[in-house]
């Protein structure tokens, strides 16, 4: 991976894309941050070591994706970090509708917009890196109390492993991959209203680790060998038994319990 392009990173103010931004500028790539929050992106661009183009921008807005796309256009992008989203939990009859439309825009159109148009140009230039943020979740049937997280993720999953494999057969040299954690110890849970039942990893560490695997050219990527475990053996149990498995692991992450 070349460190004479830059490095974009979404969802960069805080937790795994604030890590991204922190390794990929000791590694010598120029950055460029965006998020919603410009006083944490100009916060992390002065711990930096790497220039850093600080990008303001509401990504769950469509028209402020491609304002983002069209400030970019004359730059030469090496690798792109698609990571901008949010979850909530709770019973889906009883949960905000406006909170979850705005978790699809951002989940899955504002991410299905920057990583079609950045691909595109890559495809242009003839090489580069996208890796899509998704969850472990995304590998799963079915999420009970986090029903729209969960569907957003697997929407993820699905794309990028579908985009990977024609980018393969067709020969490109773009890479395509997509980052599956399980419970990751960021900000997160605050947004989401949830308490993870098991003890998640470092936000560092699945930055540093989803790195070395995309310079593999790995296309799904799942930190720990637990939770690589648990998505094979999620494989051979009925999908009725999953999906009551899922239900039971979500309960425990409502504040105040069942």
């Amino acid at each position: 991976m070349s460190n004479k392009k830059y490095a974009v990173i979404t969802g960069a103010s805080a937790g795994i894309g604030a890590e991204f931004a922190k390794r990929l500028s000791a590694k010598g790539f120029p950055l460029v941050l965006i998020a919603r929050r410009r006083d944490r992106l100009e916060r992390l661009a002065k711990e930096l070591e790497t220039d850093c183009v600080v990008m303001e921008a509401d990504l769950s807005r469509e028209e402020e994706c491609h304002r983002v796309m069209n400030q970019l256009r004359e730059r030469k992008i090496g690798i792109f970090i698609n990571n901008a989203g949010f979850g909530d939990c709770g019973r889906f009859v009883e949960t905000d509708l406006a909170k979850e439309m705005d978790m699809v825009q951002l989940n899955v159109k504002a991410l299905h917009i920057l990583m079609k148009l950045m691909l595109q140009k890559m495809q242009k230039a003839g090489t580069g890196y996208i890796l899509n943020v998704a969850s472990s979740a995304g590998l799963m049937p079915a999420g009970p109390y986090m029903a729209t997280y969960y569907a957003t993720k697997s929407y993820v999953t699905s794309l990028t492993q579908a985009v990977a494999r024609e980018l393969r057969e067709s020969g490109s040299r773009v890479y395509v991959g997509c980052l599956c954690p399980g419970p990751v110890d960021t900000e997160f849970n605050s947004v989401a209203g949830v308490e993870f039942a098991l003890k998640g990893i470092s936000a560092g560490y699945c930055a540093e680790y989803a790195l070395e695997q995309m310079a593999k050219r790995k296309v799904v990527i799942i930190p720990t060998r637990l939770m690589q475990a648990a998505m094979l053996g999620g494989r051979f149990l009925p999908m009725s038994l999953y999906v009551r498995i899922a239900a039971r692991q979500q309960k425990k992450k409502l504040y105040g319990g069942q």
